[in-house]
């Protein structure tokens, strides 16, 4: 008996799925189809998915091709499952083509073509609205925002623009848009989203504009320096009921969150000592202090909360330049402390340190793939998120989510949040010594 297996996501089951599987089904006696558990989806960050696993595996099921279905669950799981399933031939779509060539240490791998003009993703733009992002920007690096945006149902990368519109040309090129925007208000006209990642200076006057002209906004954080600015953006957004979001992935990346459920779910006990660094190489000032600090303070806040009752701070300077700062915080129960380097350089980790254990995110803690729990009883244990990207797809689809339901405000980062950040870092300046 010749024994074929094959997997797939099977979203918004379609012809292409069906002929797929007929082929497969083809090629030997005994066919096993893996179908992509929900938690696999998401932790490879394929959020565009919109039936559940029950659903997709109904749907296959239906075809009467598969002799047995199993639910993918983890990176790596092919070879086990072919080990285990005593397989022949692998059997999948050529767009794969090359990418599981490693199996044939194990079986033959088989790729065969697509049908034609049919597609889940296809389905999902005809069927979904899409909104389109239009992008503001004086720089040629996206941040992954081009590639997070194509892994999400309901978004599209439209146009960009640029004040030095040479910048906009090379940026379509490089990450092949179709069109740049003459002005910011023909953007804004042709745009349902704008996505602002300018320097700070300019954020201000962009996130205003596109607000009042009646778009959602994202912008790189933080969009104020000013306090009284920032609540002016937050009131302009609520009047226009339109979103205001901070483009600040750690709240919204699933090691975060599962992170922080652990810590205020009482795993490590009460929360005494909070420890956050951050650094890197060489920026100009305002980069330095307020877009890293804000990177450091944003997960204390979600973690212990805005209930403070002291701050310090220490800034080093050389000239106008912050080398080094720390941020002291005392609260009810312990203490934070936030260490921010520039030329003086600071390991990136996270440390919550609790009354029955402590938890650790090492080197680059905003975009982790893992974080390590050590418990007062002994117990360690790892908690392993399949996580490759910088976590602007989890942050998008929140917005999706959040348009579709009418909601202008999350709770993965508020404006309460947003705010909080922006007093502490004026207030530490106001503080240097």
């Amino acid at each position: 008996m010749k024994r074929i297996i094959t997997y797939g996501t099977f979203d918004l089951f379609h012809e292409g799925h069906y002929n797929m599987l007929k082929r497969a089904k083809a090629e030997g006696d005994y066919l096993i189809v893996g179908v992509t558990g929900d938690r696999y989806d998401v932790g490879r960050g394929k959020l565009s998915v919109k039936d559940s696993l029950a659903t997709r595996i109904e749907n296959v099921k239906k075809t009467g091709f598969a002799d047995m279905i199993i639910t993918e669950e983890y990176l790596g799981q092919k070879i086990s499952d072919i080990i285990k399933y005593d397989i022949d031939t692998f059997v999948i779509g050529d767009d794969w083509r090359g990418k599981f060539d490693h199996l044939n240490n194990y079986c033959t791998v088989k790729y065969i073509s697509r049908t034609e003009g049919i597609s889940s993703t296809k389905i999902r733009e005809e069927e979904f609205k899409i909104n389109r992002i239009g992008i503001i920007t004086d720089k040629l690096s996206d941040n992954q925002i081009v590639k997070e945006s194509g892994l999400i149902a309901g978004v599209s990368v439209g146009k960009v623009y640029s004040d030095d519109q040479s910048i906009a040309v090379k940026f379509k090129e490089k990450y092949g848009l179709q069109e740049t925007a003459d002005s910011a208000e023909e953007l804004y006209r042709d745009s349902d989203v704008v996505f602002i990642r300018t320097d700070i200076k300019d954020r201000y006057r962009f996130t205003k504009d596109a607000l009042q002209a009646g778009k959602h906004v994202i912008c790189d954080f933080p969009f104020s320096l000013d306090s009284n600015q920032q609540k002016e953006l937050w009131d302009i957004a609520k009047k226009q009921n339109r979103i205001l979001l901070d483009n600040i992935k750690a709240p919204y990346s699933q090691t975060f969150i599962q992170m922080m459920w652990a810590v205020q779910g009482g795993l490590i006990g009460d929360v005494i000592d909070f420890n956050c660094s951050v650094s890197k190489k060489d920026q100009d000032i305002p980069y330095l202090f307020y877009e890293l600090a804000a990177m450091a303070v944003a997960p204390m806040l979600k973690i212990l909360g805005h209930n403070y009752t002291n701050m310090d701070s220490r800034l080093i300077y050389e000239g106008d330049a912050i080398e080094f700062a720390t941020m002291y915080f005392d609260y009810p129960t312990g203490k934070a402390k936030i260490n921010v380097g520039n030329r003086v350089r600071v390991e990136n980790q996270m440390e919550i340190i609790g009354t029955k254990g402590t938890v650790r995110i090492g080197d680059n803690w905003w975009k982790a793939d893992y974080f390590e729990m050590d418990k007062t009883d002994g117990s360690s244990q790892v908690f392993n998120i399949n996580f490759d990207s910088n976590g602007f797809r989890f942050l998008l689809a929140n917005l999706v989510d959040m348009v579709s339901q009418n909601i202008i405000e999350t709770q993965f980062f508020s404006e309460q949040d947003s705010r909080k950040v922006t007093a502490i870092l004026e207030e530490a300046i106001a503080n240097k010594r």
